[in-house]
């Protein structure tokens, strides 16, 4: 292993915590997700069925903007 390898670890690492963190302290200003127009949801009596298509796009987006970012800097 190099030590690129390391870097990476560690900056995957870091955005999980800080992901963690968002979670834990906002979730009640999360509730959108995965409710956004786009997103299939199908609830019956015994069922249950969630899709978030729109919200997969955007997560997509945003964590290839990012990462694109992080290439820029290392």
């Amino acid at each position: 292993m190099s030590s690129e390898t390391g870097k990476y670890i560690m900056l995957a690492g870091g955005a999980i915590v800080v992901i963690g963190i968002i979670v834990y302290f906002f979730s009640d200003k999360l509730h959108w997700i995965g409710h956004l127009p786009g997103d299939i949801r199908i609830e019956r009596e015994n069922f249950r069925f969630c899709f978030p298509i729109t919200t997969m796009i955007i997560a997509s987006v945003l964590l290839s903007v990012i990462i694109a970012v992080v290439r820029k800097c290392l």
